[in-house]
């Protein structure tokens, strides 16, 4: 029996050093029907060149080169170039493991649903151990869309584009793409996803390598860029709303107000503009206090007396904060 065509896409920038040992992850797939699409995003080392060479090795590498459209628009390149009935995205530093498609895709075939996601692991370019065992379990609806608002690395796990297997009319046939010129793309795209799936298939097993050499997740350097996470949780919010997830309201703002603070605090003298930054960082905590105030007022008393000694305060705040900690 022919399987179905499935389109890797793998989003090719400055990665010259991981390159080769990503594709060879997804090369050495036990599911062998692929077609693996290396999208050089207008990459200035030798990654243009590693691009052509494997696919001169291997027939089912495609390689697109264009310029340099950030990580949503060579994902965007990749999905309108792909043939498979299925899509996945491996980011071109990280790897897999050799099941991972395959551990996907009957995923999907067993439980009728149109996303497979798996647990990913840390690693640093030692062989991915595939943590975990067979149990899955499905999400729907409302209960879906609510993983977004667990504990931190649960919800990375569930927002992030990297660990799923996709049915491709989920792009296809809605027009969902990644948006182009901002950053936190997947905080402004997985939801959305979510919504036209109806459902979500969770396999309890790491077969996704995440790299990263420290061991753990990556903190960058503050900037005015990151308040574009602000603005995807603003459409994600207007987003609930349409469309009945009224019930995560509650959650969504909290989300919304606690990095308000947190940005703020992570405006330190180094950060360019950082008096600015603070200042539109209180503005918005503001609005959100208003405009959210029905759903805000659902949250525990602790956590609206918080936001409203922040606003009066924020370094009255992070001096209680700190008390509180000395006393765990």
């Amino acid at each position: 029996m022919t399987t179905p065509l499935i389109s890797v896409i793998v989003p090719v920038y400055r990665v010259e050093e991981y390159l080769e040992r990503c594709v060879k992850s997804i090369l050495f797939q036990t599911y062998k029907n692929l077609e693996v699409i290396l999208v050089d995003d207008g990459s200035p080392d030798q990654c243009p060149a590693i691009c052509d060479a494997c696919a001169e090795k291997d027939a089912r590498v495609k390689v697109i080169h264009q310029e340099n459209k950030g990580l949503s628009g060579a994902r965007n390149a990749g999905i309108d170039a792909a043939f498979g009935e299925y899509l996945a995205f491996v980011d071109s530093d990280d790897y897999v493991s050799p099941h991972f498609i395959e551990e996907l895709y009957q995923l999907l075939k067993d439980t009728g649903c149109a996303i497979g996601q798996c647990r990913f692991s840390y690693v640093k370019g030692e062989g991915l151990v595939e943590e975990g065992d067979s149990a899955f379990c499905i999400y729907r609806g409302e209960s879906l869309m609510e993983q977004l608002y667990g504990p931190e690395e649960k919800a990375t796990c569930f927002v992030v584009a990297w660990n799923k297997l996709y049915r491709a009319e989920l792009f296809k046939e809605t027009g969902i793409r990644y948006p182009e010129g901002r950053i936190h793309e997947d905080e402004a795209t997985t939801y959305r996803l979510f919504h036209e799936a109806k459902k979500l298939a969770f396999l309890d097993r790491a077969l996704y390598g995440y790299y990263t050499e420290n061991g753990g997740s990556i903190t960058s350097v503050f900037s005015a860029k990151r308040l574009q996470w602000l603005t995807a949780h603003e459409e994600r919010i207007a987003f609930f709303k349409k469309n009945g997830y009224e019930k995560l309201l509650p959650a969504a703002y909290r989300k919304l107000c606690d990095a308000c603070i947190t940005f703020y605090f992570r405006c330190t003298e180094q950060v360019k503009d950082a008096e600015e930054l603070k200042k539109e960082l209180r503005k918005r905590l503001e609005t959100y206090r208003a405009n959210g105030a029905a759903w805000i007022a659902a949250l525990p008393l602790k956590t609206r007396m918080g936001y409203e000694l922040f606003s009066m305060s924020p370094g009255l705040y992070a001096k209680m904060l700190q008390k509180m900690q000395e006393t765990l």
